[in-house]
């Protein structure tokens, strides 16, 4: 079975990535550590491998605090889609060096079903949750561990970093956890409908429905391994149960958010109150794992010495190209302090934002304590549910008048629509920043079925609106490039809307060093629209915005 997903691994791989790295493309410096293998075994006896990189020249005695990313990206052949000619402990974009650098043994597990671990994948069920566990229980009692270990990643390496909370292994002393998926529903589908995902590197705009996520995984899964890796590694790679892949298909295309498959894995009401310090980092334009429920998590924890990163980047970590130089410095006290029990205070605020005009800011709460909901009736009107093809006929504007004093969005907008229409049909609801000459971009959006009242959560932001421009809100069918929404092709009609604008009541001074992220620039060049000057005057309502103090 693994042998055949892997054929079809590679067919997929050459006509979407077409990658194939030059020998020694990777690792071509000298490695900077010393490294060697473990094998351990989870309760229900699933065999999980590790591999264990310990600081040139320590001894192996010598006892360190451990850092550990559990995975199901890292086999020995190929990371993701990039083969790995050279074999060994897969690290790519892993602050490996930083760790080593500081005196930490740096651990990198992989989850049941990936890489050189046997059993079956199950996408952050209770199988996965337990290798977690399994994994720092194990590093925490080894001779070269202090006993103390920190969980660290980025994606579905940050996942299983909650997963380790939602757990509570002895010795797991920490986590950061950049852009993860908190709820693996929402991560693939919005109110039943499938997000997009982007078909990298050929494109960066959505193609693939959240539906293929389970095949691809699985196909991630069936990863071969290494000519020279141990017989265990290799036994491992190649056994698979049918019947595994094919539940766990079945069950990632369950567009039903009620079912006890998907509420299982939802981890916002498993980690509430939760006090294990948690370093948690979130993208607002993020492609991948969108802002949409890490803010729920956030303000369902306990009190702890948590730390949050929200701004202005995509799906990566800040180490680079947020525009904000401190954050590896802010990640290394992070561990230093609650995981090798280092007497010092992590620099930085208890919260970071990055917002949308490039200047950064510190918070004590996201959404700010003065974030209130400003509510604002949109025009009604009829739209066609059709897709495919832009045009007049699948929208409806509601525009602002020019602002006479700068608003702040902070927070996540929510809209509320009385519709009559097919149950087949779906509605968006966009909000826009239009500047003086009509160019408008989009500040978040979100999507629902068509029902009597529909209710639409869109994404969080914390975007400046300039003194000047208008805001405008466009309700549609749907994205084409954001949703897999079938058309219905039916009309819908709107015959009231109310959007919930959070506002910041008080103006803002970023108090943070900070610079302009890349994503910000990209952000504006491909979700940039400009608008016909009759649409804008004729969707033109007086919207009744309070005054802001301060500034």
């Amino acid at each position: 079975m693994r042998t055949v997903m892997w054929r079809a691994l590679i067919g997929v791989l050459s006509m979407v990535v077409g990658v194939v790295a030059a020998p020694g493309q990777a690792g071509a410096d000298a490695p900077r550590w010393q490294w060697h293998e473990e094998f351990l075994t989870a309760p229900d006896g699933t065999r999980l491998h590790a591999d264990v990189l310990r600081p040139l020249g320590l001894a192996d005695d010598v006892r360190t605090p451990v850092i550990m990313t559990v995975s199901p990206y890292r086999a020995h052949l190929m990371h993701l889609s990039e083969p790995r000619p050279q074999g060994g402990p897969s690290t790519e974009d892993l602050p490996v060096s930083l760790f080593l650098d500081a005196g930490y043994t740096y651990v990198i597990v992989d989850l049941r079903g990936f890489g050189g671990s046997n059993g079956c994948p199950d996408f952050g069920g209770p199988g996965e949750r337990s290798d977690v566990k399994t994994a720092v229980e194990w590093a925490a009692a080894q001779p070269w561990s202090t006993g103390k270990v920190g969980l660290n990643g980025v994606s579905y390496e940050a996942w299983t970093g909650l997963m380790g909370l939602a757990e509570h292994p002895a010795g797991l002393a920490a986590v950061a956890s950049f852009e993860p998926v908190i709820d693996p529903y929402a991560y693939l589908y919005m109110q039943g409908i499938a997000w997009k995902f982007s078909l990298k590197p050929i494109s960066e705009t959505g193609i693939r429905p959240g539906d293929f996520a389970g095949f691809e995984h699985l196909l991630i899964a069936s990863t071969p391994p290494y000519p020279t890796d141990s017989a265990e590694y290799k036994a491992n790679a190649s056994s698979v149960d049918p019947a595994c892949y094919s539940h766990y298909i079945a069950e990632t295309t369950d567009h039903d958010a009620n079912s006890a498959w998907w509420r299982d894995r939802d981890l916002v009401e498993k980690l509430r109150g939760d006090t294990t310090p948690l370093f948690l980092g979130q993208g607002f334009v993020d492609y991948n794992t969108r802002a949409y429920r890490s803010y729920e998590l956030w303000n369902a924890l306990g009190p702890g010495e948590h730390k949050a990163w929200f701004g202005q980047w995509g799906h990566r970590d800040c180490t680079k190209a947020c525009g904000a130089p401190q954050f590896a410095s802010e990640l290394l006290a992070f561990f230093d302090k609650h995981v090798a029990g280092k007497d010092i205070t992590v620099p930085g605020p208890r919260i970071t934002v990055g917002q949308f005009d490039g200047r950064w800011r510190s918070e004590t709460a996201w959404p700010p304590a003065d974030s209130h909901a400003v509510d604002v009736d949109l025009r009604p009107g009829r739209y066609n549910d059709r897709g495919i093809l832009p045009g007049a006929d699948r929208e409806i504007w509601t525009v602002s008048q020019p602002l006479e004093q700068e608003q702040h969005l902070a927070g996540t907008p929510t809209a509320t629509l009385t519709l009559d229409g097919p149950a087949t049909a779906a509605v968006t609801v966009e909000v826009y920043d239009i500047d003086p000459d009509d160019h408008a971009t989009v500040i978040t959006r979100g999507i629902a079925p068509v029902t009597p009242t529909a209710q639409v959560r869109m994404l969080g932001q914390d975007w400046p609106i300039p003194a000047g421009h208008r805001l405008g809100i466009r309700v549609t069918d749907v994205v084409d490039d954001v949703w897999a929404h079938p058309p219905a092709f039916a009309p819908v009609t709107v015959t009231a809307a109310r959007i919930h604008l959070p506002l910041l009541a008080t103006v803002r001074t970023p108090d943070l060093a900070g610079g302009l992220a890349d994503s910000i620039p990209k952000w504006r060049n491909e979700k940039t629209v400009s608008l016909a000057a009759d649409l804008v005057n004729n969707a033109t309502v007086t919207m009744n915005f309070p005054p802001r103090s301060g500034g």
